[in-house]
């Protein structure tokens, strides 16, 4: 992914699946080791389930008591 990131002149990462059971918190490892914003995350399979990245929401989702 860090030669795919250089090469490419990788200015961000989108986040999809995030509808699944799993939880997403592997995002901020990515993003972090390509040096990299988290831009947009998709929740669905379509365009309207893609959406600004936030992180405070994000944060507060993975820590929500399901």
């Amino acid at each position: 992914a860090r030669q795919f990131a250089a090469d490419v002149g990788l200015t961000g990462v989108i986040i999809t699946k995030l509808d699944s059971t799993a939880k997403g918190g592997f995002a901020f490892a990515v993003a972090d080791d390509l040096g990299v914003p988290i831009k947009f995350i998709g929740t669905g399979e379509k365009l309207e389930n893609l959406a600004p990245f936030d992180p405070q929401s994000f944060v507060a989702a993975l820590f929500a008591q399901e």
